[in-house]
């Protein structure tokens, strides 16, 4: 036997000779070779040429990508082709590869199944396979019993987490698919894992309780999943878990009281977008190592530990979107304790129940932080001069608190600020010019305060601002050019000021610009042509001055815009043909100008409902649904001819007749004082002409029953059909009942003098005689085919075209565009108009769910606080004086004294209702008890048990993201909050109209913003 074995090997180092042919075959393996040319054939993509070596002229072992054992035969242990740019599936042969070791795939286009195959491969350690696309479900690897490393992330798999893993299992990560189902409980009998990443699936349910075998774990992230149920005490037994990760899921409870007692080691706890409430417990500070700690969007009670600064190696806390409190001092001292935390870079308890002062001392020591989120609560006084010692600070959110004092100088030395959010508070003073040193500032947020003086031209330095929000203050004098002149300049709003002065013709410089509001402003001169170099311009708001001179041509040029809005100026000459070549415009409001000529009919101007004309009374022709008058078309030797009839006869006869005019006023002015005088509104005869009882008539079909739509104290509301509109509300005073006539008298005289796109419009009058010789008088208005307010509250869905379900965006508008209306009344018309009968009847709905204040009937024009220019002596009572329910309580002590601040009061009812959806007549409301007090009562901490249920159906969806949620909450929080300010006892303590506004758009841009 010996002797043969001699021979044999003497046989082989003979044949060895010839390597390539007979010795290599010692070292090829067949089996896996064949397996990899499999491989290769399954790859349709090798954008780097990654496979070319993988050819029979190379031993296989050399590769590229592999990796074999050095023993013979030669064994492929590792396959790794990261991020290679392969494109294919993964070939079922790879589970012939009976000694692979690691397979190492990610980052590639890997697309098809997971081949079951590899569960067979029991010598497998890792499979790494993130960041393909591949689907289908996960294969059993129950039978890989060396494996210790799973990472599948960021593919397209399915259905569950395997029940059974390997016992030498270390790491799960199958992040970022689409897997479904509960966790498995068996998991947990993997007492090796040590890392289980499973975030951005579908999991859903409860996490299994014997969890607490799993001894080793260091690593836990089971985020944005459907995981429900309390906070999981099983891992409190993981005294060595680094990372807890359960954000955006839905679980409940109260915190551990003894977490971080239990969990010494832990250095990231994240548990933000749940439903946790109850107090932070106090022994979380104990888990010293934390550097990690976010707990938003759930909801938090009672103070923030004031042991907070023992977490020296905190480096982000986030707290926000809570219903933690302070209310003195000492809830505040968490405060001062943080700024032992040295380490700490960002601090947000943003959107919390905070008051009281910021102490000085914030920020004195943490000289690291670079972002400060504390906005959204009602902390009060100066800003603490400790953040002026935050070199790094890079975000400073203050916005929607009770700031006062002027803004310091020493924001300007903050040299690495990039977001200033100060909006919303009560700031006063100028601007500091000192902003102008914060050359990396991107975001200047101080809109609604009340800073006044002039916008720094310094400004314009910031060659990296982006946006600059000042809109709602009270600033005044031009708008400087360099702002204009900034590369980056994208939003500009300075909306509600007091602006003065032409539009600088600079604006073309900014190339850039994507939003620019200058509403309710006194910009004056002609819009600038250089406006339509801007090419990036989406929105343009330049309502609200007193803008003259034509539209300019070149705005037509602006490809990118989608509204324009230019009402309520003095713009004069034709409608730009150029606009109807803007594609993508959708907003289009020119009304309330001095427009004439021929409405185009191309682009937006086919959609009657996309446009806004209203108020220009020589335009003519457009589409039919403008319902304007056809444009004349004149030869030119008539034109001359026409022209000289003017000049030689009839500027003679004008002047003539005004000399007529003239005489007869001055005669019968003796007589006007003492009588009552009634003022018709301003009508276009040539668009509307005066009408007729017997034109009314038959618009109504004589007044039938069947054309009634409402009833008021004064008369009835019908609708009908007149000339050439589809449909209008005509308004019949019952001039027997008392009052009635003095109604009529006071609608003419205040609807006489104003428009607004809140007021309903009002097209024209009749002073008669009826059928039966009595006295006739109606007036006639748009027809609001959404009805009234009090209709859409109350209205059942069993009602025919009705639907009883109000968004909270829809109702935040309706509230907006009332608070805009009655702010005109109060403060921009030609003098006070007092509308002394605000509630939700008045209130009528056009096709778009604008809102429109009607019923002038009780009106008052004020000459000052305490005339009225036509009150009378039957108007004396309180009981004239408004509708129970929503008068103003001085009315029952001043004597029924006119005031605009009876006006806020019934407003601020109105927006009560309107959340609560209860009539302030209800039945609940009885012993002193009235819907003010109930929601004071009840404000902030149970709001959620007072609002609508529409509303908390909302809130609670589960299908809308938690913090969208929260954002709902906290907006509905801050309008309450505003319609508390608004029913105040005393009329000195309520806020005006023109706050109230301000603070209400500013609530509602910033949902939309949040929500778009």
């Amino acid at each position: 036997m010996k002797v043969i074995t001699t021979v044999q090997i003497v046989l082989v180092l003979m044949t060895c000779t010839e390597p390539i042919v007979i010795c290599g075959l010692l070292y090829r393996n067949e089996t896996d070779e064949l397996s990899l040319l499999d491989f290769k054939k399954a790859i349709s993509l090798d954008p780097q040429q990654t496979l070319m070596s993988w050819n029979d002229s190379v031993h296989f072992c050399n590769w590229e990508g592999i990796r074999c054992r050095v023993k013979i035969p030669r064994r492929v242990t590792s396959l790794n082709l990261t991020n290679r740019g392969l494109v294919g599936q993964i070939s079922p042969s790879l589970g012939n590869l009976t000694f692979l070791k690691f397979l190492f795939l990610d980052t590639n286009s890997f697309t098809g199944e997971i081949p079951p195959s590899l569960g067979q491969l029991r010598h497998l350690q890792a499979i790494i396979l993130s960041n393909n696309t591949l689907q289908g479900r996960i294969p059993n690897l129950a039978n890989c019993s060396s494996l210790k490393v799973l990472w599948l992330n960021g593919n397209n798999l399915v259905g569950k987490i395997p029940a059974d893993l390997p016992q030498g299992f270390r790491t799960l990560e199958i992040s970022i698919n689409n897997l479904t189902g509960a966790i498995p409980a068996s998991l947990a009998n993997v007492t090796t894992l040590r890392s289980l990443h499973c975030q951005y699936n579908y999991i859903v349910g409860n996490i299994p309780k014997e969890f607490a075998k799993m001894l080793g774990m260091l690593s836990v992230q089971l985020g944005v999943n459907k995981l429900e149920g309390w906070f999981p005490e099983a891992f409190l037994n993981l005294s060595t878990l680094t990372e807890l990760s359960l954000a955006y899921n839905y679980l409940s409870g109260v915190l551990p009281f003894n977490i971080g007692n239990s969990l010494p080691n832990l250095q990231v706890l994240r548990l933000g977008s749940n439903l946790f409430h109850g107090h932070i417990p106090c022994s979380l500070t104990n888990a010293s190592k934390l550097y990690l700690l976010d707990m938003a969007i759930n909801s938090f009670t009672g103070v923030v530990p004031s042991s907070v600064g023992k977490l020296i190696k905190l480096s982000w806390l986030n707290l926000e979107m809570n219903k933690l409190h302070a209310h003195d001092e000492q809830d505040l001292e968490f405060m001062t304790s943080v700024a032992n935390c040295t380490e700490l870079q960002m601090l947000s308890i943003y959107g919390n129940r905070l008051k009281g002062h910021v102490p000085n001392s914030f920020g004195n020591r943490s000289t690291q932080l670079q972002y400060i989120h504390m906005g959204l609560n009602q902390l009060s006084g100066s800003l603490p001069s400790g953040l002026a010692n935050l070199p790094n600070l890079i975000a400073l959110e203050l916005g929607g608190n009770l700031f006062t004092d002027a803004l310091p100088g020493w924001l300007g030395s903050l040299k690495s600020l990039q977001i200033l959010a100060l909006y919303n508070n009560l700031f006063l003073g100028s601007i500091p010019a000192s902003l102008s040193n914060l050359s990396q500032l991107v975001n200047l947020e101080l809109s609604t305060n009340k800073l006044d003086g002039y916008i720094p031209p310094s400004l314009g330095d910031l060659q990296m601002l982006e946006v600059l929000y000042v809109s709602h203050n009270n600033l005044h004098g031009r708008v400087p050019n360099n702002i204009f002149r900034i590369p980056t300049i994208s939003v500009l709003w300075l909306s509600f000021n007091q602006l003065d002065g032409e539009l600088p013709t600079e604006v073309g410089n900014a190339k850039q610009l994507m939003y620019m509001h200058l509403s309710y402003n006194k910009l004056s001169g002609d819009i600038p042509h250089t406006l339509g170099s801007c090419k990036s311009l989406e929105d343009i708001k330049l309502d609200r001055n007193v803008f003259s001179g034509n539209i300019p041509t070149t705005l037509g040029s602006i490809s990118s815009l989608k509204a324009l809005d230019l009402s309520h100026n003095n713009l004069s000459g034709t409608v730009p043909v150029s606009l109807a070549n803007l594609e993508l415009l959708q907003q289009l409001d020119l009304s309330f100008n001095n427009l004439e000529g021929e409405v185009p009919t191309k682009g937006i101007f086919r959609n009657a409902t996309a446009i806004h004309i209203v108020g220009n009374r020589q335009l003519c022709g457009g589409v039919p649904q403008l319902h304007l008058p056809t444009c004349s078309v004149m030869p030119l030797n008539l034109t001359k001819h026409k022209h000289s009839v003017e000049l030689k006869v009839v500027l003679p006869v004008a002047s003539m007749v005004s000399l007529a005019i003239v005489v007869f006023v001055l005669f019968i002015w003796r007589g006007k004082q003492r009588r009552k005088s009634i003022a018709f509104p301003s009508f276009d005869s040539s668009s509307f002409p005066i009408v007729s009882y017997n034109d009314l008539a038959r618009a109504t079909d004589g007044f039938s029953k069947s054309k009634l739509i409402g009833r008021g104290r004064h008369g009835s509301v019908y609708q009908g059909k007149l000339f050439a509109r589809e449909a209008v509300a005509i308004k019949v005073f019952s001039l027997e009942i008392k009052g009635a006539q003095n109604s009529f008298i006071a609608e003419c005289n205040v609807l006489r003098n104003v428009r607004h796109r809140n007021l309903v419009p009002i097209l024209t009058a009749c002073s008669s005689i009826d059928g039966n010789g009595s006295d006739f008088k109606a007036l006639v208005y748009e027809f609001m085919p959404r009805g009234d307010l009090h209709l859409l509250l109350y209205s059942t869905c069993e009602d025919e075209n009705t639907s009883n379900h109000i968004t909270l965006a829809q109702r935040l508008s309706i509230l907006v565009d009332i608070a805009d209306a009655l702010e005109y009344l109060h403060h921009y018309s030609q003098g006070t108009i007092v509308h002394c009968d605000v509630k939700p009847s008045n209130i009528l709905l056009d096709d778009e769910m604008t809102a429109h204040v009607g019923d002038f009937g009780l009106a008052r024009l004020m000459i000052d606080s305490s005339t009225s220019t036509f009150a009378d002596s039957a108007s004396s009572t309180v009981a004239f004086w408004g509708t129970i329910g929503y008068v103003a309580p001085e009315y029952a002590t001043d004597g029924g004294q006119v005031s605009t601040a009876a006006d806020v009061y019934s407003f601020g009812v109105v927006l009560l209702e309107v959340f609560l959806r209860k009539r302030p007549t209800d039945n609940m409301f009885k012993d002193g008890l009235n819907i003010a007090k109930y929601v004071e009562m009840n404000f902030p901490d149970r709001i959620v048990d007072i609002i609508d249920p529409e509303l908390l159906r909302d809130l609670r969806s589960q299908e809308a993201p938690m913090a969208m949620k929260e954002n709902c909450l906290g907006c509905l929080l801050s309008v309450l909050n505003i319609g508390l300010c608004c029913v105040k006892t005393s009329p000195n303590e309520r806020v005006d109209m023109q706050e109230v506004a301000a603070r209400l758009h500013g609530i509602k841009d910033a949902y939309l913003c949040e929500h778009q």
